[in-house]
C-alpha cells in the first residue's frame, strides 16, 4: 500500500495537474481570507488570524481530494494499468485509500 502511496505521489507532483490544484487551493484560500468581504475576511478583524484558514481550509479540500482522487482511477484505466493494479495482492479498499490519502497527501 506504501509504494502505491508513493507512486501516486510521485506522479501527483510530477504532471501540471498537481501545481494547477495546489494552486486553486492558495487562490481560492487568499480570497476567502483577504479579497471577499464578510465574516471570513482576515483584514475586516484588524489583525490576522489563522482561524479562517482552519474553517476554509477543510470545505476546499471537501472538493480538491475526491476530484483528484478519481483522476487518478481515471489515467490508470486510460493507460491500462488497471488491470494490473488490481491484480497485485492489495484488496480495493487498499487501492482506494492509497489513491485517496495520496491526494490528501
Amino acid at each position: 500500500m506504501f509504494a502505491l502511496l508513493k507512486k501516486e505521489i510521485q506522479i501527483f507532483l510530477s504532471s501540471l495537474i498537481g501545481y494547477v490544484v495546489i494552486g486553486v487551493f492558495l487562490l481560492l484560500i487568499g480570497l476567502f481570507m483577504w479579497i471577499f468581504p464578510g465574516e471570513l475576511n482576515a483584514l475586516d478583524y484588524g489583525y490576522a488570524t489563522l482561524d479562517t484558514l482552519f474553517y476554509i481550509a477543510p470545505w476546499v479540500f471537501m472538493f480538491l481530494i475526491p476530484a483528484v482522487t478519481m483522476r487518478s482511477f481515471a489515467e490508470e484505466k486510460r493507460t491500462g494499468t488497471i488491470e494490473w493494479l488490481l491484480t497485485k495482492p492489495l484488496s480495493d479498499i487498499q487501492i482506494i485509500l492509497a489513491k485517496y490519502f495520496a491526494g490528501l497527501v
